[in-house]
């Protein structure tokens, strides 16, 4: 799938906004932390996707009620849904100057019934022809999503058949419909029956 950018400029994909909020200090530690061991932005985009991927929980695998949205508070709180920790990791990687975006799949049942928007991030290292999307949701049985500027290696690969979309917009920002359903919701059993359905 070719990806689109929202914003022509890839200068977009590296700014800071309300959610991405690359220069807080919380932020800044965790990316000073880990680039005194990766120097080099391959090795650096990988523990970053690591880290988000396997110290921070999906909420509604560990159950957590809160949500989540700017990226210091996912990294903080130390929790978060595929929308909120996509965008710790874009920050994380615009905190060290790496290109990163957000996009979304939908996805839903075997049967294409209950749909929802979830949430990647995609990062273009130095040198790199393209975007590649990352999925840092986290895994657990039955999904093992890995980093992969080659081949991609998401918790999910869609179903047309079902009703299941990729979206190929690179936004430097949350989709408005994603942002929003993140800070109206008060706790996640709200945020569940409000996520977005499509984009």
């Amino acid at each position: 799938m070719e990806m689109i950018q929202q914003e022509p400029d890839i200068a977009a994909y590296l700014t800071e906004c309300e959610a991405v909020d690359h220069r807080h200090p919380r932020v800044r530690a965790v990316a000073d932390e880990l680039s005194s061991r990766h120097s080099d932005a391959y090795s650096y985009a990988k523990a970053a996707y690591e880290f988000v991927r396997d110290t921070i929980p999906h909420s509604a695998d560990s159950g957590d009620p809160r949500v989540t949205w700017r990226a210091s508070d996912v990294i903080g709180a130390r929790t978060g849904i595929c929308y909120a920790k996509s965008i710790a990791y874009v920050a994380l990687l615009r905190a060290r100057g790496v290109p990163a975006a957000l996009c979304y799949q939908r996805l839903a049942d075997d049967d294409g019934s209950n749909p929802v928007v979830h949430g990647l991030a995609a990062v273009r290292l130095p040198g790199a022809v393209r975007w590649a999307r990352q999925d840092v949701r986290g895994n657990r049985p039955g999904i093992d999503a890995q980093f992969s500027p080659d081949e991609e290696r998401l918790a999910w690969t869609v179903r047309p058949e079902c009703n299941e979309v990729d979206y190929p917009v690179l936004y430097a920002e949350p989709h408005p419909a994603v942002l929003s359903a993140l800070r109206a919701a008060s706790d996640r059993p709200h945020l569940a029956r409000t996520l977005p359905t499509e984009l």
